[in-house]
């Protein structure tokens, strides 16, 4: 589990078949849970301030993987004791989204993000989400696009600084909304009981 307040830049040395071998002043002990991008992998690797993970294909087929070269998010995977400043993340992306638009504002920037319109129940304005493992709150959404409002100590310590329009991001939208809408869809699609169960039931007591 993370917590999205991603503190560590690492570099992608190489990625190979399922391989991504990253230099970062992190040192993960072998077998550590580590979310690169906002993907969780485990380190399969360590020695001199690089490691390696693998990516399933499940995860190569589901995310931003163009995104994993050069500067990358990192972030340890929490300890019971840390502090939860961000929410909680799982480094589970649900979906690819698509900046289409940047525009500065007094107080940063406002980012738009265009994404796969099946989320959109799992996606609450004011909520929150993950993007690219940066824990922010959803400022607005308009059909298939949201809104997020980039504060500059964020826009400056991450690599929000470096995006652009048409950079596709990986994003995980809130365990807390995905368990909600998860259950919620399982009631709807179960039909209601009838007399004759609840008889047939009661009877067998």
């Amino acid at each position: 589990m993370f917590s999205g307040l991603v503190k560590n830049i690492g570099f992608v040395k190489q990625f190979s078949g399922e391989t991504i071998t990253i230099k970062s002043d992190i040192k993960p002990k072998i077998g550590a849970s580590i979310a690169v991008n906002g993907i969780c992998l485990t380190v399969t690797r360590y020695n001199d301030n690089e490691f390696d993970a693998i990516l399933s294909r499940e995860s190569r087929d589901n995310v931003a993987i163009e995104n994993l070269s050069g500067n990358v998010h990192l972030e340890e995977a929490l300890m019971l004791n840390d502090r939860l400043d961000g929410h909680i993340v799982q480094g589970h992306i649900d979906c690819i989204g698509i900046i289409t638009k940047i525009q500065r504002n007094e107080n940063g920037f406002d980012f738009y993000i265009k994404f796969n319109k099946d989320k959109a129940p799992l996606i609450v304005p004011k909520g929150s989400i993950a993007i690219d493992g940066i824990s922010l709150t959803v400022n607005s959404i308009n059909n298939d696009i949201f809104k997020l409002t980039i504060i500059p100590h964020t826009f400056n310590n991450t690599l929000f600084h470096t995006y652009k329009i048409n950079r596709r991001v990986n994003i995980e939208t809130d365990i807390i909304n995905r368990s909600i809408y998860h259950i919620l869809k399982n009631i709807e699609q179960k039909s209601a009981p009838k007399w004759s169960d609840i008889d047939s039931i009661l009877s067998s007591y």
